[in-house]
């Protein structure tokens, strides 16, 4: 399992400073803009209330029912990606921080951005994705031997911020498979300039049981005419010889996912 606690922690405690300003088709007056610091493991709404009862107050009467949403240089910001995801494929390694972010209440883009609205939604997302993790890792064995009260506590230290609450349960699904040295499978979300993602089937070890690395993974995902470079998560590089095992037990987001940003050549 993941044994490095001190990694977890830093990865855990990873913020992201964002400067949030009201768009200028909500508004006839200029409201002061809001600033936060805000977890990369977290998603837009379990930490953006404040932000929307800050600027609700100065926007057309007809709007302040609408639905918050937000976009980054134009680009909407899909609130069911992890918000450190959002911030390295669309700011990058190069960011000038604090990261710039609009914020809407009107015309919302139905055909871009799934709607949201209430945190029940983000936590049946969270959940759906962290049993999707667990059958690839597992074969769903570990979410279904939890009990309601272990899945309150994973989302519960997810909302309200709390590293201890979280992993006293979340280590479980971190344990290898009895008499194997890694999981069935890594869950893992690779995703290109463009926001998409691909998901495949991606072994830890070799077929001869070789334990398989970054630069592996790099491999499965390129094509003839697109050779995948670089990956990135966190904010950071990853080295390619790195273990994909080590990988998934160390730097998965809370759903147990690996989020690689990959650079394509």
């Amino acid at each position: 399992m993941a044994n490095d606690r001190e990694i977890l922690r830093e990865i855990w405690e990873g913020k992201i400073p964002i400067h949030f300003q009201l768009s200028p088709d909500e508004t006839d007056v200029a409201p002061d803009e809001f600033f936060l610091l805000i977890p990369r493991l977290s998603y837009f709404p379990l930490v953006t209330e404040k932000v929307r009862k800050h600027f609700l107050k100065f926007v057309y009467n007809e709007q302040q029912d609408g639905e918050m949403w937000l976009d980054c240089n134009g680009t909407p910001l899909k609130w069911h990606y992890p918000i450190g995801v959002l911030f390295d494929l669309l700011a990058g390694s190069d960011a000038i921080l604090p990261w710039h972010i609009t914020v809407h209440f009107s015309k919302f883009p139905e055909e871009v951005l799934f709607r949201c609205p209430n945190k029940d939604i983000v936590e049946a997302h969270f959940m759906s994705s962290l049993k999707e993790a667990d059958v690839l890792k597992h074969r769903g064995q570990v979410v279904s031997a939890m009990q309601k009260k272990d899945h309150n506590q994973l989302w519960l230290g997810l909302v309200n911020d709390k590293f201890d609450q979280f992993w006293a349960v979340n280590r479980r699904l971190m344990e290898p498979i009895p008499d194997q040295d890694g999981f069935k499978h890594i869950p893992v979300r690779c995703y290109a300039e463009d926001g998409t993602y691909q998901q495949k089937l991606v072994a830890p070890t070799s077929e001869v049981g070789q334990k398989r690395t970054l630069q592996d993974l790099l491999e499965d995902f390129s094509t003839p005419v697109r050779k995948a470079v670089e990956a990135r998560t966190h904010g950071v590089t990853v080295p390619e010889n790195t273990p994909l095992q080590w990988l998934s037990e160390h730097l998965s987001y809370p759903d147990n996912f690996l989020h690689l940003c990959l650079i394509y050549a």
